[in-house]
């Protein structure tokens, strides 16, 4: 799901530190965060082993966790609640983007997957 109105970017566009288990800030070339929407036991059978998981439902309350000068990606199943997210984070002050395809495209890709059995994290 996309929308003209929703900053996007594909997959190829995320930076790779999020394929690694790595900080969720990064560092070069700026500060970047990949946060992921979806609810708690989409996360646990697969997710970007360097993403932050704030389900769409909590990310009011928990926007101290998130740095305004930070470029954050947006990511969810297929693309639905990453739009929502990125327009109350926009209408909060934050620059974000949306990926397009969502963690589908994640998997379609072949970037890495970590979930609660990493040998068998999973998407679709």
């Amino acid at each position: 799901m996309t929308s003209p109105h929703i900053p996007s970017v594909p997959i190829e566009e995320v930076p790779a530190e999020f394929d690694a288990a790595a900080p969720w800030a990064t560092t070069a070339p700026a500060p970047a965060l990949l946060v992921d929407v979806r609810e708690d036991d989409e996360w646990r059978l697969g997710h970007a082993p360097g993403a932050l998981h704030i389900p769409l439902v909590d990310l009011p309350p928990r926007l101290d966790e998130l740095d305004y000068d930070a470029q954050i990606y947006v990511i969810c199943r297929q693309g639905g609640r990453s739009v929502q997210a990125v327009q109350y984070l926009e209408s909060v002050g934050f620059e974000a983007v949306m990926v397009s395809g969502g963690m589908v495209a994640w998997q379609q890709a072949g970037r890495a997957l970590t979930g609660d059995d990493p040998a068998a994290a999973k998407i679709y």
